[in-house]
């Protein structure tokens, strides 16, 4: 089907950045649970991360697009048990946080991985030879209640590094990818996990199951929804969809005129966009991202419409690193800007800066002002009551003049 639309490289953004949460609008004084369901229904979905130089990734999206909120607000969304719990924790996007109106669109995939499809190959394996173990571990779980894997294990040997996982952990995480078990809280980081039923409320348990077809279907729109325009990996992506679903459920949609085909300027690929696209004339929003953030986290996708390349470089060993270990790159009116290289240095009370790159063509002083203004913003989020700069380059002194002004250094 020929594309009837076609974008400039800015309209694209624009388009994104909007879809994204990044309108330009101030958001309320007070931050109400209200505002946060409202935004992560929007994004459909927080990648969770552990590191924790500066603060968990999952937390730090939602300060990206609202400011000052309460870090509290996602814990009770997404941890707590009654009225205010509207997440759930399942595998969307890596390990994630999901509204809970999108559990019955993953059924599909804890019915796959009951069968030993699109999981990691040792966990399949573990389902296919530990079903003994599997079944004593939920009856635990049954009995029990929230349970974490800690509490279980029988191992005798220490563990050793990464994913070193006793049976019972094993078990836990093939439960859980199974839907048999589900996330009720966390100790700490660690999960505790209980039966569906006594966290997912009854309502949502109860509606009829999607067909495959059905559910991927939903996950692209809600990823068409959530970028704005993308091409077919782009909205693949989104979800972790395997290509071959991805392709057949994209064409359905566009057949039936749920999604549009369209160009971008200097995309190799189609693209792809819900009908009757609104592009905002401009964008002004000023955000440090977390490196998980759903905006940047397609690195090619980052690539094409910010002219920007990004990688992580937690796991490069320190004299290989080019930019720093937790590196946030600095959104400015509708470009990324410059990279923070950051860390809360919680014991003494401050936000430390160990670098600051500029992207060309740089940022003038309104961006530095801009920038200055978030570092402290982020400051005040954390508790901290310094932002103390620890590099010396010239975006390092005209930072250091900007954060005085703003009372932040």
């Amino acid at each position: 089907m020929p594309a009837t639309l076609s974008f400039s490289i800015k309209q694209a953004r624009r388009l994104a950045l909007a879809a994204q949460g990044f309108n330009g609008r101030q958001p309320p004084a007070a931050i109400k649970p209200v505002q946060l369901n409202r935004l992560i229904e929007r994004l459909g979905i927080l990648q969770i991360d552990s590191v924790n130089a500066l603060v968990r990734s999952h937390y730090l999206p939602l300060f990206s697009r609202l400011g000052n909120y309460s870090p509290e607000l996602l814990d009770q969304a997404a941890w707590s048990q009654g009225r205010r719990r509207t997440l759930f924790e399942y595998w969307g996007h890596e390990a994630s946080l999901l509204p809970l109106s999108m559990y019955p669109l993953m059924r599909w995939r804890m019915q796959r991985a009951t069968r030993g499809e699109d999981i990691y190959q040792q966990l399949a394996r573990f389902g296919r030879e530990q079903q003994d173990t599997i079944r004593r571990v939920l009856a635990s779980v049954e009995e029990l209640g929230a349970l974490g894997a800690g509490s279980l294990s029988t191992r005798q040997e220490r563990a050793g590094p990464w994913w070193d996982w006793s049976a019972e952990k094993h078990a836990l995480e093939w439960l859980f990818a199974a839907g048999e078990v589900t996330v009720a809280g966390r100790r700490g980081f660690e999960r505790l996990y209980d039966l569906p039923e006594r966290v997912i409320p009854s309502a949502i348990l109860q509606q009829p199951l999607l067909t495959e077809a059905e559910a991927q279907r939903g996950l692209l729109l809600h990823a068409a929804t959530a970028l704005g325009v993308g091409t077919e990996k782009d909205l693949r992506d989104y979800f972790r969809l395997n290509p071959a679903d991805s392709r057949l459920r994209l064409a359905e949609l566009v057949e039936s005129g749920e999604l549009l085909a369209c160009e971008v300027q200097s995309w190799r690929q189609p693209a792809y966009c819900l009908p009757e696209p609104k592009v905002p004339r401009k964008v002004e929003s000023s955000a440090l991202l977390s490196p998980f953030d759903s905006l940047i986290w397609e690195r090619s996708r980052t690539e094409r419409m910010f002219d920007f390349r990004y990688r992580l470089e937690i796991y490069t060993p320190q004299d290989k690193r080019v930019y720093g270990y937790y590196v946030l790159p600095f959104l400015h009116n509708e470009r990324i800007a410059a990279r923070v290289d950051l860390r809360a240095e919680r014991a003494l009370g401050r936000l430390a800066v160990h670098a600051v790159h500029e992207e060309e063509p740089g940022l003038d002083e309104a961006g530095m002002l801009a920038l200055a203004v978030n570092l402290r913003q982020m400051a005040d989020w954390l508790g901290l009551e310094h932002v103390q700069l620890n590099c010396q380059r010239v975006s390092a002194d005209r930072l250091r003049v900007a954060l005085a002004s703003v009372g932040g250094d």
